[in-house]
């Protein structure tokens, strides 16, 4: 299942659109708190899927029948551009455990990349909840080899997808080579183009380059 956010109107569209804006990006702590606002937005819409067990709150006063999370999800990103999303998520999840991943794009001499992945931590995903996150889908070859990198470290019972925009390509080539049909995408928007480079049209540019400046 794909849900996209900005097809209905609220106050997410205008995060959404703050972290196209090229003037608005030029601030990159702005840029970074939008981008964790996006992610808080998301863990509330998440929030609405999981399951709940009743559960008593004490008050000064008395007793109320209350309702609490069954279980705690674990919280997973691509560094180093999925830090601010991911940080939204945990400001919501704040008891969850975390999982990250290491993932760039290896560039060779005749333009073309590869996905490179150089680093994973993350606790046991045996019968969990993962919520697995990265600002931008493009071709969409990141989330599925971060995924797979992941089940070295067991098999969740539902998985998550998290991205700020989507192209649909990206959200194409997920639902095709996903190794497991177990998943959800919660993504902000779709756009339609990629660019040669792999790119998303009109996206936002570079979102690790927008929060944390720009890299060798």
């Amino acid at each position: 299942m794909v849900h996209n956010l900005s097809q209905h109107n609220s106050i997410f569209t205008q995060f959404l659109n703050e972290i196209r804006d090229e003037n608005i990006q030029k601030d990159s702590m702005r840029f970074r708190r939008n981008m964790e606002r996006i992610g808080e937005v998301m863990a509330y819409e998440l929030s609405k899927t999981l399951n709940y067990s009743p559960s008593e709150t004490i008050t000064p006063l008395g007793t109320a029948e209350t309702v609490a999370l069954s279980e705690q999800p674990v919280v997973a990103t691509i560094l180093r551009a999925g830090l601010p999303l991911h940080f939204g998520i945990l400001n919501y999840f704040d008891r969850a455990q975390n999982g990250f991943i290491s993932a760039y794009r290896r560039h060779h001499k005749d333009n073309s990349f590869e996905i490179a992945l150089e680093y994973v931590a993350c606790p046991d995903l045996n019968d969990k909840i993962l919520i697995l996150c990265d600002p931008m889908l493009a071709t969409g070859s990141s989330m599925v080899l971060t995924y797979k990198s992941l089940m070295a470290k067991g098999k969740p019972k539902h998985t998550h997808l998290v991205t700020a925009i989507a192209s649909q390509q990206g959200i194409d080539h997920v639902k095709t080579h996903m190794p497991d049909s177990n998943f959800t995408l919660w993504c902000g928007a779709v756009d339609e183009e990629l660019t040669a480079q792999a790119y998303i049209v009109p996206g936002l540019g570079d979102a690790g380059d927008l929060a944390f400046g720009s890299k060798l």
